[in-house]
């Protein structure tokens, strides 16, 4: 194969994962909308709907969990077809159970395909990162941030005006169609195991020291998007409307960042561009926790999304290249434990805010983010050295 064409086969990849990264968005974001008329149909309290929700978080991390494994044995682009067709109907499927029990399994597969999509999709990134030469992580996250906030901000119209049965098929099929389309340019890589070796988790404590910055990280984003509002209305007093900017502007300055994060990254480095972030995030987040005002919170809160937002993307990156383990393994570690952050810290910091206030939390979440700045070494094999694509 000559050059040029493996250039652009991996050109045609990386547009391919990308739109895997949107469909996968897409789905997440059309699930939002979902929720009130999932409560509604189902006739169930807020506790319970509460408890379905963390089945769909259990889900995906046990699919997040034996993902590396698949990946290692099958390679990234075949297992990324199975859980990206499972998933695209995962949203029909909760729309179409009629009752609780039905319910809990359709949340529990829902998530599950969700997050081996994810850490497939990430996998898959890093191959193509290693064929380009060049960061493509933040900008596929961008990706991923653009359909979330198509599916959230279409979802609500589309279900007042058609139904949310109409909304869940037109999300299943346009989903479907995007991740048929994508995979068939996917590039591939080799399987890693041979025969059937048995799962066991990875003996480098590397990559269990990313993906302790990535869960850091992951707490952060999930403290803002759970409780920023929260405590703009309650601490700040901010009204509703005010409250809501909160998260939008974090949201929408991490998904412009994203976009721009590749050539920062790719001129600066992954690890310059970890400890600069790192360093505008933790700024950010204790601004907004010692904020005597609900419009410098919203700022700082849009400051740290700047910087977070090719945080996550990086450490990623650093997880799927570590040195001794494939990609699909590395990957698995890092995002499981990243993503456990998100799922915890919701419960946690509302514990904590019952017997405090959320000022001193935010103030505590900047302490997490210099930890991050002080071992941003670790993500050193983020950084990119040009990869010979194997024959095909």
């Amino acid at each position: 194969m000559s050059v040029q064409t493996t250039r652009q086969a991996a050109t045609r990849g990386r547009w391919a994962v990308a739109g895997i990264f949107l469909a996968n968005g897409f789905l997440t974001g059309s699930w939002a909308p979902q929720i009130p008329v999932f409560l509604a149909r189902l006739d169930i309290s807020k506790f319970t709907l509460g408890l379905l929700i963390l089945l769909f978080g259990v889900g995906a991390v046990m699919a997040m969990t034996w993902c590396g494994h698949l990946i290692s044995r099958h390679g990234s682009r075949p297992v990324l077809r199975w859980f990206g067709i499972c998933g695209s109907f995962g949203l029909l499927v909760v729309a179409l159970a009629p009752n609780v029990p039905l319910a809990a399994l359709a949340m529990l597969v829902f998530g599950g395909s969700i997050g081996g999509m994810d850490v497939a999709m990430n996998s898959n990134a890093v191959i193509v990162e290693r064929r380009l030469s060049r960061a493509i992580m933040s900008s596929s996250h961008g990706f991923w941030s653009l359909g979330g906030f198509a599916g959230g901000a279409l979802g609500g119209y589309s279900i007042q005006n058609y139904g949310y049965l109409t909304h869940a098929i037109a999300v299943t099929a346009l989903a479907f169609l995007v991740i048929a389309f994508a995979v068939r340019y996917l590039i591939a890589d080799r399987p890693q195991a041979a025969g059937h070796q048995k799962f066991t988790l990875p003996r480098h404590t590397i990559v269990y020291l990313v993906g302790l910055m990535a869960l850091l990280t992951m707490v952060s984003e999930g403290a803002v998007l759970d409780w920023a509002a929260l405590y703009l209305q309650q601490e700040l007093g901010a009204d509703l409307a005010i409250a809501g900017l909160a998260y939008a502007a974090f949201s929408g300055v991490m998904a412009l960042m994203r976009f721009l994060g590749d050539g920062v990254r790719n001129r600066f480095g992954a690890v310059a561009t970890l400890r600069g972030s790192a360093l505008v995030a933790a700024a950010g987040m204790l601004v907004a926790g010692l904020s005597p005002s609900p419009y410098l919170a919203i700022a700082a809160f849009a400051f740290c999304g700047f910087g977070i937002a090719n945080m996550v993307p990086i450490l990623f990156s650093a997880g799927g290249n570590q040195e001794g383990l494939s990609s699909g393994t590395g990957m698995s570690v890092v995002t499981t434990m990243g993503y456990s952050g998100i799922l915890v810290a919701p419960s946690a910091i509302g514990l904590v805010a019952e017997h405090s206030s959320f000022g001193p939390i935010f103030v505590a979440l900047s302490g997490l983010l210099v930890i991050v700045l002080l071992m941003a070494n670790l993500a050193h094999r983020a950084e990119f050295a040009a990869e010979p694509a194997p024959a095909e």
